[in-house]
């Protein structure tokens, strides 16, 4: 390989590094529990209800969902070139919508199982 190819995939490599460390901080700060972590509940004084919390995070997600298509967007018309931010932001999509399908998943599940007990 020539070097002009092994400095672009190194400088490719350490901004992929330098994503997934920004994610993890993120979701350190935000008290969301990456694979193999236990996250304990924040306690503040003033938090929010869950309808709240609820509505932010389906917020989040079709953000989440716009940049990737306005990324997609912008990698099909030409006007760039990085095949890494395009997959990053469609991989930030899906794991957002994922999530929130399980979440769904299991609240309706919760919603059956008290609807289901006998008084």
């Amino acid at each position: 390989m020539s070097s002009v190819n092994m400095n672009s995939l190194m400088a490719a490599r350490n901004a992929i590094l330098n994503q997934n460390n920004a994610l993890q901080d993120i979701a350190k700060n935000a008290g969301l529990a990456g694979p193999g972590q236990t996250s304990a509940p924040k306690e503040t004084a003033g938090s929010d209800s869950f309808s709240t919390q609820l509505t932010n995070a389906l917020q989040e997600v079709n953000k989440l969902q716009i940049a990737a298509d306005e990324e997609t967007k912008a990698y099909q018309m030409g006007e760039s070139n990085d095949v890494a931010a395009v997959m990053l932001a469609k991989h930030k999509a899906s794991l957002g919508f994922e999530s929130t399908l399980q979440v769904r998943n299991k609240l309706l599940s919760a919603y059956q199982d008290i609807m289901n007990m006998q008084v």
